[in-house]
Order: C-alpha cells, then sequence, then structure tokens
C-alpha cells in the first residue's frame, strides 16, 4: 500500500473511532499516522525529562540555550509549536513605529501589527501585507524576515496579521478549507478587509499593496492574488502552496507532499516564488504549482532567464520570466539544500535559514515594479 493511501486509511479510521464515541482512540490513531508520514514526531517518553532544545541559535553564540521539554511537531508545518525567540538573538524591527491594533468585519476578528516607517513619507507610501505560518504571530514573522527593516528603505508599511487560535489551534491559515478559499468569504474577506481599512487610514498607495507569506501563510497569500487581483499587484510565495489546494485537512496534506495541478488564477498577478529542495514539510513542486498558476497563460509570450548561483553559502537556481517590455512578471527562487524555512532570515525568528539569498529584499524589489 503506498504511504499516502496508508495515511488517508488511518485517518479515516480514526473517523471511525469518533462516531463511536472513543475520542482518545481517534486521536491516538491521528498522532500514529502522522509520525509514520514524517508530519509529526513522538512526544516525549516522560513529562518530567527535560531535553535540552536550541531553537536558531546566532552564530558564534555561547550561552547555553534554555531547557524545555520535547513537544510534539505541528502537523501542517513540521515545526514545535511555542518557539520563542532566544534572548542572544535580538529581534530587528526596524527604527519606525510597530503598532498593536486589532480589525473587525462581518465575516471575523483579527489583530495585527503595522510597521510604520521612521523616515518621512514623500507620497502614498507602498503597502507590503505579510502572513505568517504556523505556530508563528506577527512578531515572530516580522524578527525572523526583518521585513521592516528593508522596508524602511523604500518607505513601505508592513501589516502582520495575526490568526487566531480560536480559528486553528496551531495559528495557521485555514487555507485548505473550501469556505476559507473564496473571495467574500472567510479568512480572504477579512484580510481583504484589513488591507482596505490599512490603505483608508494610513494614506497608502492602492496602486502599490502587495501580500506576501511563508508555509501556510504562503497558500493564503496565493488565495489573495487569486480572488482579489484588483487589490493586490503582485504576491510573494515562500514554502507554500497554490490557491484552492486541497478541500480539507486530508487533502491538505496530501498536496503537500504531492503539488496537484493547480487551477489557473483569473488573472494573472504578478507572482515571485521561494521554495528549498529539501523542504520535507512541503514538497517544492508547490512553488512550481504556483507559477503555473498564475503564469501559465502568459507564459508563452514571455521570454525566461535562468542563473545559477551562491549566496550565503548556499547555491540557488533563479528563474525569471519578462515580458515583451522587460517587466518582470514571474519569479521563482529554488535554494539548494534548504528546507522549511525563510530564505537570508533571521535567528531571532522561527522558521528561518540565515544562509541563502534574502527573500525579503527580493520579494520587496520584485514587488516594487509593480502597480495596478
Amino acid at each position: 500500500m503506498k504511504p499516502i493511501d496508508e495515511f488517508v486509511r488511518q485517518m479515516m479510521a480514526s473517523a471511525e473511532r469518533v462516531r463511536a464515541g472513543d475520542p482518545g482512540a481517534a486521536t491516538d490513531v491521528i498522532q500514529r499516522a502522522l509520525q509514520q508520514a514524517g508530519l509529526m514526531t513522538p512526544a516525549a517518553p516522560a513529562e518530567d525529562t527535560p531535553t535540552i532544545i536550541d531553537i536558531n541559535p546566532a552564530p558564534g553564540a555561547t550561552q547555553a540555550p534554555p531547557r524545555a521539554k520535547v513537544r510534539p511537531r505541528s502537523p501542517m508545518t513540521g515545526a514545535r509549536p511555542g518557539w520563542q525567540r532566544q534572548p542572544h538573538a535580538p529581534a530587528d524591527l526596524g527604527p519606525g513605529r510597530f503598532i498593536d491594533g486589532s480589525f473587525a468585519c462581518p465575516e471575523g476578528r483579527r489583530r495585527y501589527k503595522l510597521y510604520v516607517p521612521a523616515g518621512a513619507a514623500e507620497g502614498p507610501r507602498p503597502l507590503v501585507v505579510m502572513l505568517h505560518g504556523c505556530t508563528q504571530n506577527a512578531d515572530d514573522f516580522a524578527a525572523g524576515t526583518a521585513m521592516n527593516s528593508i522596508a524602511e528603505e523604500h518607505g513601505c508599511l508592513v501589516l502582520y496579521p495575526e490568526q487566531d487560535r480560536s480559528a486553528n489551534h496551531n495559528s495557521c491559515w485555514n487555507w485548505f478549507e473550501p469556505g476559507q478559499q473564496r473571495r467574500g468569504s472567510g479568512e480572504p474577506a477579512i484580510l481583504a478587509a484589513m488591507t482596505r481599512e490599512i490603505l483608508a487610514e494610513h494614506g497608502a498607495d492602492p496602486r502599490r499593496v502587495y501580500a506576501a507569506g511563508l508555509s501556510a501563510g504562503g497558500a493564503m497569500a496565493s488565495i489573495l492574488g487569486a480572488e482579489y487581483p484588483e487589490l493586490f499587484a503582485a504576491i510573494g510565495i515562500h514554502s507554500g502552496l497554490a490557491a484552492g489546494t486541497g478541500k480539507d485537512m486530508i487533502s491538505g496534506l496530501h498536496a503537500m507532499k504531492h503539488p496537484p495541478s493547480p487551477t489557473p488564477a483569473g488573472q494573472g498577478v504578478p507572482v515571485i516564488v521561494f521554495h528549498g529542495d529539501a523542504d520535507h514539510v512541503v514538497n517544492a513542486g508547490n512553488g512550481e504549482a504556483v507559477l503555473r498558476q498564475f503564469s501559465g497563460a502568459q507564459a508563452g509570450s514571455m521570454q525566461r532567464e535562468r542563473q545559477d548561483g551562491n549566496a550565503g553559502g548556499r547555491r540557488f537556481t533563479r528563474s525569471c520570466w519578462r515580458d515583451a517590455q522587460g517587466r518582470r512578471l514571474a519569479e521563482h527562487w529554488l535554494v539548494h539544500g534548504m528546507g522549511h524555512a525563510w530564505a537570508g532570515g533571521k535567528a531571532a525568528g522561527s522558521h528561518t535559514d540565515a544562509s541563502g539569498p534574502n527573500a525579503s529584499s527580493e520579494m520587496l524589489a520584485f514587488f516594487l515594479e509593480h502597480g495596478r
């Protein structure tokens, strides 16, 4: 039996145990299935047995890492929940203001953080919406990507919506649920309405609005690009999936390992994709699926460039597609040897890899070439 068939069989078996009134047995089956699929590590053998974990150590750091119990990995990213920034890896959150906020609309309520540059505005500012991955929050994602400091150089606002644990206990955006994949519904509607409110309140440039995300956040950024092309001028997907991938958690988990053929997006929003070819959580083929979704219909009329290089100690292959006027409409960075992490990220945040090209810098440079 194929591994994915066995995984689905176990999921169905867990559902039968729920119907039989035995949720404890159902949980055991699910945990065993996730462990066998490589999406969860076994829990510690004893609750009082501490294990030393060093999360994203700073280069050359000598202080002892904190002691913590081993926790199961998240079934959506393979990361252990509850990771915190280390005291020897200070966060670079930029010289501007990092404001707490909350937004509500008929579809729901979400908190957010907004970075406002310290430098004086020379006109309406561009706005970048950054969607964190599972187990992360706005502060963690800002620290790991260091997007605030890069945005400061270009006078950009940066909005970090934050998933609520009441909506997903691992803080994942629910990209795999049909109700969260459509315009005017669920989380896409909340994020689009939040973006419009920030545009109005801060006098940002409605022609230069962009969305980027990591993992589950990348999958949700794909949905925003597909469902709201009149709002987002370009999108950036890091280690994520195409819009509409998966119709429930089981099919979503399957897609993470076995990328399906995507439904073409109605309008070709420019897209930049980053993915590690050693990503064992979200298969790198999903990055290629995102490219096909947003640029497939235009591929025949675009010129392709290919570059092999080395940045920060990691090799990469960069492919770029331009239109007849030379504008970049699609770009794909395959980072060799990198796993499920933000390329060129900072140790102050989780799910980062300090090696390789700087995804934050490259994404923002790509974004600022485009305006609606």
